[in-house]
């Protein structure tokens, strides 16, 4: 038999076992304690809907929430929640089923949200740094600088940013094809877990993947500390100590999240590029690197803010008041 007949005759055994859908495997070392995760992820899942959702209602329902800093978060609470919607769900059934199945074009549709709503919460964090240099930095020419004009497009251009960059690994990734084995070793459709499933050479989607990573956490990174370089420069320029102390106040909670985001985000890819971590390992850390910001974000600006804290003590006031008429 000749090398094309042979070639051929692979061609058809594989057209023949054309995957329609994955197996998502999930945490398969520890069959044991999926009680245990899905009770604490569903704990954790309910806290980033009620929290993300709380600070939403409140920027868009109190007056004097209406600076661009609460436009700005309440964008990305929503970013948040639907970051976390689009794999948490599934993931939370899959601790409760024997086997988790979903087709290949829900895999991907999955895939591509996940990645893009990933890098449209950065760019949001970096507009955020951006409103707070000008705050900082410029104070007596904030109102003039952030109009809403300027807001929506701000707003426009980090949903663009998230949308675009995920498109090639994306694209490349649903070009390949896919023969068997079908099993994801995830708890959701990750983009490094299908690929490897593919029956063809997978070294430029890799590539490609962590380009497109590479580039979407640096700009923003860079944007982001060069926004607080020159914030630090003009706090440090500051006349008195209080207002030092109050000009860096208004930027505590920003920072704090982004140290969080960045520093996870940092674990999840060595995670993946080192070969002592097992596949259980790995998928703990992404989990946790998806869950954490969203639960976090709503907790700490709460915290760090007082007028957001105050706005939710005249909501819960308002709710009792109208409980106590009825």
């Amino acid at each position: 038999m000749s090398s094309n007949e042979v070639g051929k005759m692979f061609i058809n055994m594989n057209s023949s076992r054309v995957v329609t859908e994955f197996i998502i495997v999930g945490m398969s070392g520890w069959k044991d304690k999926q009680t245990v995760f899905f009770l604490i992820f569903l704990l954790a899942y309910a806290a980033i809907l009620g929290g993300n959702s709380m600070i939403i209602y409140l920027v868009r329902t109190d007056s004097r929430l209406s600076s661009p800093m609460y436009f700005f978060l309440h964008n990305l609470s929503f970013v948040d929640i639907i970051y976390t919607s689009i794999t948490m769900p599934n993931m939370l059934s899959g601790f409760l089923t024997e086997i988790k199945t979903i087709s290949v074009s829900g895999c991907f549709a999955q895939m591509y949200v996940f990645l893009s709503m990933a890098v449209v919460g950065r760019a949001l964090l970096t507009v955020m740094a951006f409103d707070r240099y000008v705050a900082v930095c410029i104070p007596l020419r904030y109102t003039a600088i952030m109009t809403p004009r300027l807001q929506h497009q701000l707003i426009a251009g980090a949903w663009l940013f998230g949308a675009t960059i995920a498109v090639p690994s994306f694209v490349m990734a649903v070009r390949l094809p896919f023969c068997g084995p079908n099993r994801v070793e995830h708890c959701f459709c990750d983009h490094s877990s299908v690929v490897r499933l593919a029956c063809a050479d997978t070294s430029m989607n890799s590539a490609v993947a962590l380009a497109g990573a590479l580039v979407a956490l640096l700009t923003t990174l860079a944007l982001i500390l060069s926004s607080y370089v020159a914030i630090g420069i003009s706090i440090a320029r500051a006349g008195s100590a209080e207002g030092r102390w109050k000009a860096f106040g208004t930027c505590v909670a920003h920072l704090t999240v982004v140290s969080i985001s960045y520093t996870s985000a940092s674990f999840v890819y060595i995670s993946y590029r080192v070969g002592n971590f097992s596949s259980d390992v790995r998928i703990i850390v992404a989990i946790l690197y998806s869950a954490l910001t969203p639960l976090l974000n709503p907790l700490i600006f709460s915290l760090r803010n007082k007028e957001l804290r105050d706005a939710a003590k005249r909501a819960f006031c308002k709710w009792e008041s109208s409980e106590d008429t009825v």
